[in-house]
C-alpha cells in the first residue's frame, strides 16, 4: 500500500469525553467564522477530549514502525454549512495538548493538528479511570467509574450520546499557518462508548468561567477502538475563514 501522508492509521486504547453544558453566545465566542455552535436542549456541548493512542503511522506503513502517547483537546460541538449548501457536524478543537514529542514535533507537518505540550498522567483499571492533565495554564483532573447507564445528561440516554459523537466525528483546529484550519475526521467501524459514574471532575477551562456559564455533563469512554484518522480540506467545508 503506498505511503499516505495525513492519513494516520491507530489503535484508540483509551478515550475520555468530558462534557460540559455552557452557554450557547460565551462557547460561539471560541469559534471562527463559518462555525456556531449546535445547541442541544438550550445549551452547547463542550469539553475536554483525554485519549491515549497507540501504534499511530502513516497509513501504509506497519503499525509496528507507529507511535504512541497521551493527547488532549479542548473542543464545543459546532455546525457548518458546506459549499452545496448541506448542514454539516463535527466539532471546533480551540486547542490540542499532547505528552508525546512526537505529536508536538510533527502535528501540523507530517499530520494535521497542532499540538502544545502538556504533562498527562492516568491510573485505569477495568472499572475505573483516573487522569489528570497539567498544562502553564490549564488543569484536567477526573476520576470515573465505569457504568452501565448514562445518567443526568442533557444527550439523554448512551445510544443517543453515542451516536451524538459519532455524527460530530470531524474536528477543525487552527493550523501552523495563522488564518488556516486543520481538518481530521475519525472514521472506525468498531465505534463503542461507555458510560461512567464521576467520583470527581476538575477541568479550570470550565471551573474558571463566570457563575452559570457551564455545568459539568457527563463523561464517556470509548477503549481498544482500531480508527483511522483522514484528512479533511478546507474545501470540503465549504468555509474560508
Amino acid at each position: 500500500m503506498p505511503l499516505s501522508l495525513g492519513r494516520m492509521n491507530a489503535t484508540i486504547e483509551r478515550r475520555m469525553l468530558i462534557n460540559y453544558r455552557v452557554d450557547p453566545a460565551l462557547a460561539q465566542t471560541w469559534l471562527p467564522d463559518g462555525f456556531r455552535v449546535q445547541v442541544v436542549d438550550g445549551v452547547a456541548i463542550a469539553g475536554i477530549c483525554m485519549i491515549r493512542l497507540a501504534r499511530m503511522a502513516p497509513v501504509g506503513v506497519p503499525t509496528v514502525l507507529g507511535w504512541g502517547g497521551e493527547n488532549a483537546a479542548e473542543r464545543v460541538a459546532v455546525e457548518w454549512t458546506s459549499s452545496d449548501g448541506t448542514p454539516s457536524r463535527g466539532v471546533f478543537i480551540t486547542r490540542r495538548f499532547s505528552a508525546s514529542r512526537t505529536a508536538v514535533a510533527l502535528g501540523g507537518r507530517l499530520f494535521p493538528g497542532v499540538h502544545t505540550k502538556a504533562a498527562i498522567t492516568s491510573d485505569e483499571s477495568p472499572e475505573r479511570i483516573a487522569l489528570r492533565m497539567t498544562t502553564p495554564t490549564d488543569t484536567v483532573d477526573a476520576d470515573v467509574r465505569l457504568s452501565t447507564t448514562l445518567s443526568n445528561s442533557v444527550l439523554g440516554s448512551i445510544d443517543e450520546a453515542s451516536e451524538f459523537f459519532r455524527a460530530g466525528s470531524t474536528g477543525w483546529s487552527p493550523a501552523s499557518k495563522k488564518g488556516d484550519l486543520d481538518g481530521l475526521r475519525l472514521d472506525t467501524d468498531a465505534w463503542r462508548v461507555e458510560p461512567t459514574t464521576p467520583v470527581h471532575v476538575r477541568a479550570s477551562l470550565f471551573d474558571t468561567l463566570p457563575t452559570g456559564s457551564a455545568e459539568f455533563d457527563s463523561v464517556l469512554v470509548m477503549r481498544n477502538v482500531p480508527a483511522v484518522w483522514n484528512p479533511v480540506g478546507n474545501a470540503e467545508r465549504g468555509i474560508r475563514v
